[in-house]
């Protein structure tokens, strides 16, 4: 599982999500070659195969990943990205999205009257322009 912060709703909050979405690890028996009773289950698309061969994943590494804490969450938005400001007196306005600063709010330098300046803004009014 990884946290990361998402939109939802109108709202900057954090979610924890799977790691590796929609997939299933198993464990195969080498010696079968008929995978249809696998590929007819509902639900699976496809097996990650290189040609022919079933990919494999080290039985280290699925235990890696199951003992691992969970990741330091990904933010949305990083130092020096391009933001918008979606709620506000300042609706509309573009700028530069500075630093965090504390659990709800942001720093972001706008342009103001020909002149650069920074303000503080609830991060839930603030959508990154890329998006």
């Amino acid at each position: 599982m990884i946290e990361l912060e998402k939109v939802r709703r109108s709202r900057l909050t954090r979610v924890t999500e799977p790691m590796f979405s929609r997939y299933l690890f198993i464990r195969l028996d080498t010696t079968q070659t008929n995978w249809s009773p696998i590929r007819s289950t509902l639900g699976v698309s496809k097996l990650v195969s290189f040609g022919n061969v079933p990919a494999a994943v080290p039985d280290a590494l699925i235990d890696m990943l199951r003992e691992s804490p969970p990741l330091t969450p990904q933010r949305l938005m990083n130092p020096g990205d391009e933001v918008q400001l979606v709620d506000g007196p300042l609706r509309g306005l573009r700028g530069i999205y500075q630093q965090h600063d504390g659990e709800a709010r942001a720093m972001v330098l706008i342009e103001l009257l020909s002149q650069p300046q920074s303000i503080q803004i609830e991060l839930q009014a603030l959508r990154p322009v890329t998006l």
